[in-house]
């Protein structure tokens, strides 16, 4: 699609689809460390324009809360379970160093070159991070299929009928992704989440399903700086404060959130067919994450980082115009300063999300798939199955367990499987003898 067009009526309903997308995990992170969610929408508009702003909107992606800080945020605002307001201002600092850091691996990235960081991640290693990336959002997507009852105690009523809500928003997608025509065959996702949430309108009505409209009661109808708080006590923006121990609990995370960055910015390059580690750079899309994060600490919301699940409506409708994210952009911003109009989102069930969720995250794990595929690879060369194998196992293995956990004296620094898939990667990569495989060629 050509970005200097103008935005049409329907392109506006592709930027919704976005922002249905994100909004789910954008504003998960902030209910459970203590921010404000309504902030937290906000920054993620502002810190998506910045990001587009330093990569010469080039990029189509939406900068979302990172669950990479959750667990260090959490540390700080809720040390012991419960949320202290008083301490936002402390994790805000944390925040803004890593961003800071940020801008460091930017001068790094520029100073390396774009053509030495594509040699260290080749698609023998790029292709299983990007499945590993998909797979492990997998659990979020059938947890909230299952409205995160589980299926300990078996298939209960309550679960059969939140999977029942689930499967028929997914195949309202499925039919609309691949049966419909014209429009309708752009926008599967949006008219997905407004069937599945029709759905559980009429059978609450029933007295089948219970829907839970407090979001909207308790929010304010416009959210005013340094005036209003949310629910907790939470202000809808505050000034930092900078203290030793939060700054060491925080801003460690972003050596993490490095390397996810680049699996997610290989991952939309991939999805959308250029390459963006080289145009605009990989040195501008961490310096307009970095930028991102350290609006978002100054004025109190959770660090930014590039969001999977927009990258999954990408691969779905095959529309890549940047302009489109711009668009969601602004609407979070709006959803952000109006909390009532923020807040009906907040009412869309578990189910309708995780049928949908089920459909993106499959698409991450499907372009990997892809990116193995199209390499020309050899597997009959035990180098590849060795790399592509060791990748798989510890990206998923350690998700499963939560990631690697590394206790210091006055911080403690919570490391993801995905990381760790791409540092074994990039080494056995790096360690392992090519001889005449045909990754040379890769």
């Amino acid at each position: 699609m050509n970005d200097s067009k103008k935005l049409t009526s329907r392109d506006y309903l592709l930027s919704i689809q976005h922002l249905f997308a994100m909004f789910g995990a954008t504003v998960l992170v902030p209910l459970l460390t203590g921010l404000n969610p309504s902030l937290a929408l906000f920054s993620a508009g502002v810190g998506t324009l910045i990001f587009h702003l330093c990569t010469k909107f080039k990029v189509p992606v939406f900068l979302g809360s990172s669950f990479a800080f959750l667990a260090a945020v959490s540390s700080v605002i809720r040390p012991e379970g419960t949320i202290i307001p008083e301490n936002v201002p402390l994790a805000q600092g944390g925040i803004i160093f890593a961003g800071l850091i940020y801008l460091l691996f930017s001068a790094i990235a520029y100073g390396i070159g774009a053509e030495k960081i594509k040699r260290i991640f080749p698609p023998v290693v790029t292709g299983p991070v990007i499945v590993v990336i998909g797979i492990n959002l997998a659990s979020t997507a059938i947890g909230d299929a299952t409205g995160n009852l589980g299926l300990a105690d078996g298939l209960t009523p309550e679960v059969g009928l939140n999977l029942a809500i689930a499967l028929f928003t997914l195949a309202v997608v499925i039919i609309c992704s691949i049966c419909a025509k014209g429009f309708f065959r752009l926008v599967p996702i949006l008219i997905g989440i407004a069937c599945g949430y029709l759905l559980c309108i009429i059978l609450s009505c029933l007295g089948i399903f219970h829907m839970d409209y407090s979001a909207i009661v308790n929010a304010a109808w416009i959210n005013v700086p340094f005036r209003t708080t949310d629910i907790n006590g939470v202000p809808f923006m505050s000034l930092p404060k900078f203290e030793l121990g939060a700054i060491l609990s925080i801003a460690p995370i972003a050596l993490v959130t490095f390397m996810e960055h680049i699996g997610d910015i290989t991952t939309n390059s991939t999805v959308v067919g250029k390459d963006f580690l080289k145009d605009p750079g990989l040195h501008r899309t961490l310096l307009g994450d970095g930028m991102a994060t350290l609006f978002a600490g100054f004025i109190g919301g959770p660090a930014n980082t590039t969001y999977s699940e927009n990258t999954g409506v990408l691969a779905t409708t095959k529309n890549y115009n940047p302009r489109l994210l711009r668009m969601t952009a602004v609407f979070a911003i709006i959803l952000g300063l109006f909390g009532k109009v923020g807040a009906v989102l907040q009412t869309i069930p578990g189910p309708v999300k995780g049928g949908v969720e089920v459909m993106l995250f499959g698409m991450i794990a499907a372009v990997g798939i892809r990116s193995l595929a199209e390499a020309d690879l050899d597997f009959t060369h035990s180098r590849n199955l060795t790399i592509v194998g060791l990748i798989l196992v510890f990206g998923l293995g350690f998700a499963q367990m939560g990631g690697l956990t590394l206790n210091f004296d006055s911080f403690s620094l919570n490391i993801s499987g995905l990381f760790i898939a791409v540092v074994i990667g990039v080494l056995m990569n790096l360690i392992l003898p090519k001889g005449t495989d045909k990754i040379q060629n890769a």
